[in-house]
C-alpha cells in the first residue's frame, strides 16, 4: 500500500498533507526519513511514524456512540446534524457510516464502521440480529400485548412484523422491546397498532453489545476486541 493511501485511509492526514510532511522529514518508515509518499510498502510489518506518532494500522474502524436527540443517521436529510458530525476529524475522514439507523428523537446506541460488508450482513433479516430499546409510551398498554408482540404485530400498512419480546413496568407505561428486524420507524407503529403512542426511545443494545452507561449523549468509544468479535461471530 501507499504510504499516503495509508495515512489517508486512516484518517491521519490528506495525501497532499502527506507529501508535505514526508519533504519535512515528519514521515519515518521502520525509523527511517521517507520523503516519497508514493512508496509501497505492507502495512502490516513496517513501522511507520508521523511527526513522532506511531501509526497503528487497522483495516476497519468500529465506534460506539451514545447518540442524542436532534441528529439523523441517514445523509438524505441535510436539514439536521449527521451523527458522524459527533466524532473527531480524524474518524471522519475514515467515513464510517451507522450500522442501522435511528430517526432523530431517538437517543442511544449506535455502532459505527467503515466495514461495509460486515455490516450490511449484520442488518440482514436472515441473521435475526438482536436489538434491544427502551421506551415510554402516552398510556398504559393494554393487557395482552406481550402475546400480541410475540406473535407479531401487523401494522397499519398490513406489515406482518417478526415476532419480538416485550417486557413491561408494573404501570404498563414502559419497557424493553426486542426485536431481530428494523423497519422505519417500527416500535412507533408498533406501539401505534395499539392505540397508543411512543413519548421516548432509547436504543440500548445491539447484537448482545450494550450500551456503555459510562458514555455521556454524544460521547462515543472504540470497540473492544471482544465486541467486535461478538459483532463477527453474528455477521
Amino acid at each position: 500500500m501507499r504510504i499516503d493511501k495509508l495515512l489517508s485511509e486512516l484518517g491521519i492526514c490528506t495525501r497532499r498533507e502527506a507529501a508535505k510532511i514526508a519533504k519535512s522529514g515528519g514521515i519515518l518508515v521502520n525509523g527511517v526519513p521517507e520523503r516519497d509518499v508514493s512508496q509501497h510498502i505492507d502495512p502490516d510489518k513496517s513501522r511507520v511514524s508521523v511527526l513522532g506518532r506511531q501509526v497503528v494500522y487497522q483495516k476497519y474502524t468500529y465506534v460506539m456512540l451514545n447518540k442524542p436527540t436532534g441528529y439523523v443517521s441517514a445523509t438524505d436529510d441535510k436539514s439536521l446534524p449527521y451523527v458522524t458530525e459527533l466524532l473527531p476529524e480524524e474518524l471522519r475522514r475514515r467515513e464510517l457510516f451507522p450500522v442501522g439507523r435511528l430517526d432523530r428523537d431517538t437517543v442511544g446506541l449506535m455502532i459505527l464502521t467503515n466495514n461495509g460488508t460486515l455490516a450490511h450482513s449484520l442488518l440482514s433479516p436472515k441473521h435475526h440480529v438482536k436489538k434491544e430499546y427502551y421506551f415510554t409510551a402516552a398510556e398504559p398498554l393494554r393487557d395482552g400485548v406481550e402475546q400480541i408482540f410475540h406473535d407479531g404485530v401487523t401494522l397499519a400498512d398490513g406489515y406482518e412484523c417478526k415476532s419480538a419480546e416485550l417486557y413491561l413496568s408494573p404501570d404498563r407505561r414502559e419497557g424493553r422491546i426486542v426485536l431481530t428486524e428494523g423497519k422505519y420507524h417500527q416500535i412507533k407503529r408498533m406501539i401505534a397498532s395499539q392505540d397508543n403512542r411512543v413519548t421516548s426511545l432509547e436504543r440500548i443494545s445491539f447484537g448482545g453489545i450494550s450500551l456503555d452507561s459510562s458514555l455521556s449523549r454524544g460521547e462515543w468509544r472504540y470497540l473492544t476486541d471482544e465486541e467486535i468479535a461478538l459483532l463477527e461471530k453474528q455477521g
